[in-house]
């Protein structure tokens, strides 16, 4: 049925792209999508090559060069154990001929200590942040936030991540997962205000997050229904963006497109990267090798 699904979904995705052709499709924003790099100088394991990521993301970035996107953002989850591995991540990323955002994964976080210091070294002005390309407001969520992983224990964030783990265990749900994370009160507060704003001054919003919002999987934020539950509020936010599951998904959340894209470091030899196109009437998103293609009509506010 899944499979059934899937299809069904593609053939819908490739009519509306090609209607979307004979309209006005020049680009306003054009910008570059991977996640789940994880490079790691370690011997493949199962489906994921470790040392090949290097070659996959040289490719990616010699493909958005030539394509003259805008900027690049990464979804998280660059390195796969050590902290260390970043420099040389670093420097095959300093060919990009433009500016990259990156948000963090679960496995940026192994070895880190200090929080701050992965996020400077990562050029992230903050934690959680966002940033404006003309009337399009890129919403920088971290979902490792609330996270075992994320350095929380014995601060006000460690009660957080017991209260959601019970709430997740009254509602049954399966994705209380030592990999997945959320973000606090503090960072959803920030998020319903922003959004509140870029209503009012009619902008349109696209969402990012390392972890999937919907639909709910075993690698699901802790609280993403409570994310997309404060989304759907606001007819500013256009689409959201995330890694992290590395086969893909996508889902409507009351008409909200949620797209996961699939992870760069599956496979030996097929790449997994997007560029995305928005235009007066249009998203587009172009997947490149095992990555998905989508095409969405925006509505206005």
């Amino acid at each position: 049925m899944n499979k059934l699904i899937g299809l069904l979904t593609c053939l819908c995705f490739s009519t509306n792209l090609a209607v979307a052709q004979n309209k006005d499709t020049s680009s306003i924003i054009k910008f570059g999508l991977f996640a789940d790099t994880q490079y790691a100088d370690c011997p493949s394991q199962n489906t994921r090559y470790y040392r090949e990521a290097l070659q996959k993301l040289d490719t990616c970035i010699e493909y958005f060069n030539r394509q003259e996107v805008q900027f690049t953002i990464n979804l998280g989850d660059i390195t796969d154990r050590k902290n260390s591995d970043l420099e040389v991540i670093k420097q095959h990323l300093s060919q990009l001929n433009h500016k990259i955002y990156h948000l963090t994964g679960n496995h940026d976080y192994e070895g880190v200590t200090s929080n701050s210091v992965l996020y400077k070294q990562l050029d992230m002005p903050s934690e959680y942040y966002s940033f404006k390309k003309g009337d399009w407001i890129f919403i920088m969520l971290n979902t490792n936030e609330i996270a075992s992983y994320a350095n929380i224990a014995g601060t006000p964030k460690e009660n957080e991540w017991n209260r959601m783990q019970e709430q997740i265990k009254q509602i049954k749900g399966k994705y209380a997962y030592e990999w997945n994370g959320g973000i606090s009160e503090k960072q959803m507060k920030w998020l319903d205000r922003l959004l509140k704003k870029c209503e009012k001054k009619g902008l349109s919003v696209l969402i990012f997050s390392h972890h999937p919002l919907y639909p709910q999987s075993d690698f699901s934020a802790l609280n993403g229904n409570e994310i997309v539950d404060t989304l759907s509020k606001y007819s500013c936010v256009k689409a959201a963006f995330s890694g992290h599951h590395h086969a893909g998904a996508f889902g409507y959340y009351k008409n909200i497109p949620l797209i996961t894209l699939e992870g760069m470091v599956e496979t030996e030899n097929q790449n997994a990267y997007a560029i995305v196109e928005i235009s007066q009437d249009h998203l587009l998103v172009k997947g490149q090798g095992r990555a998905s293609s989508y095409s969405f009509k925006l509505s206005r506010q």
